[in-house]
């Protein structure tokens, strides 16, 4: 399976570089993966396409203002940095940019001297391993510090960082939203549970390599990055339930997806946490989620294989190339596709 074989085209001014007003406004897009029947609704329809006995899948994962500009010591120049992975003792695997000068024993300084990064060590694929040190909090210095770190197709600035989370965010640790999330209101997530659907929480904290294209032209090649995960007992509990009971299990997002299905063990979810590089596209065949809601993604990324592992590629490719011409909004701050 080739990796043009999941490219669309879609005009620049699709792209959306501002979050809408009213989360819960955005238009929905139904694919029936059965029949390939589409339609075209509301984000606050939602509700309706839930049944009695179903559990909703979220992933609780807070993005960390992650990106950081400082200048580097001595020489005063701008240095961009990309907290991408957490280790211990306040080191952190980077993005640094530029990243050739950045070499071991390099010091950065953030905010004055509020934050001190150094570079300890060079890794895969030119990643920099740099120690800060601060006074305080760490998150408290990086909520004043950072900034949020959106995908490279906004240009927009974006206001208010909170627009940029899902209202259920809970547990820091992501380079990216799950974009999916960003629709659900309070209210919505009140109505859903209202109408007798479990909402079972889990948490895998996003990290940039879900936006990396990919290169190979075989996409058996393609090598995933990885990403932690955690699913507490009772959580797993909920989403066990609902598959005994004959429910469904409605994820929301490729990242709730790929947790749940990481976990999956005799068509149940095994509680526990760790690392994923699952890599789900057509011909995977899925243990325990029945549908998903999503946003559009980028032509040729692993997120569009997914959903065509689902609901069959040249669906999913007519269901854009129709969202296209309705011209929906797409990617992290567009639109969103239900798959039932």
């Amino acid at each position: 399976m080739k990796r043009e074989d999941f490219n669309f085209e879609l005009p620049e001014r699709l792209i959306a570089q501002d979050p809408l007003e009213d989360r819960s406004s955005s238009q929905l897009l139904v694919l029936a993966k059965e029949t390939g029947a589409i339609s075209h609704e509301k984000f606050t329809d939602l509700p309706g396409h839930l049944c009695p006995g179903d559990c909703l899948v979220i992933n609780d994962t807070k993005v960390l203002p992650a990106r950081l500009i400082g200048e580097r010591e001595g020489t005063g120049a701008r240095v961009e940095v990309l907290l991408l992975k957490r280790h211990q003792d306040d080191v952190w695997e980077t993005l640094v940019k530029p990243g050739k000068k950045a070499r071991p024993g390099t010091k950065i300084h953030f905010g004055g001297d509020k934050l001190v990064g150094e570079v300890l060590d060079v890794v895969e694929e030119g990643n920099r391993l740099i120690k800060f040190i601060y006074q305080g909090i760490f998150e408290e210095v990086l909520d004043e510090l950072g900034q949020m770190p959106l995908p490279p197709y906004i240009t927009h600035t974006l206001q208010d960082k909170n627009r940029y989370q899902t209202v259920y965010a809970a547990h820091s640790g992501s380079a990216a939203a799950p974009t999916a999330g960003l629709h659900f209101t309070k209210e919505l997530l009140q109505e859903i549970e209202e109408k007798g659907i479990q909402i079972a929480r889990v948490t895998l904290h996003v990290g940039l390599g879900t936006f990396r294209p990919v290169k190979v032209e075989e996409i058996t090649e393609h090598h995933m990055h990885s990403e932690f995960y955690q699913i507490e007992e009772q959580e797993a509990r909920k989403i066990n339930e609902t598959k005994a009971s004959g429910g469904r299990v409605i994820c929301v997002g490729t990242t709730a997806c790929r947790t749940v299905e990481s976990a999956a063990q005799d068509g149940k979810v095994v509680p526990g946490s760790g690392q994923t590089e699952i890599f789900i596209y057509p011909g995977y065949q899925f243990k325990i989620l029945d549908a998903l809601i999503t946003n559009f993604h980028l032509p040729e990324s692993t997120l569009i294989m997914l959903v065509s592992a689902l609901a069959g590629r040249e669906q999913v490719l007519k269901a854009y190339e129709e969202a296209v011409a309705k011209e929906y909004r797409f990617f992290s701050f567009g639109d969103a596709m239900l798959i039932v």
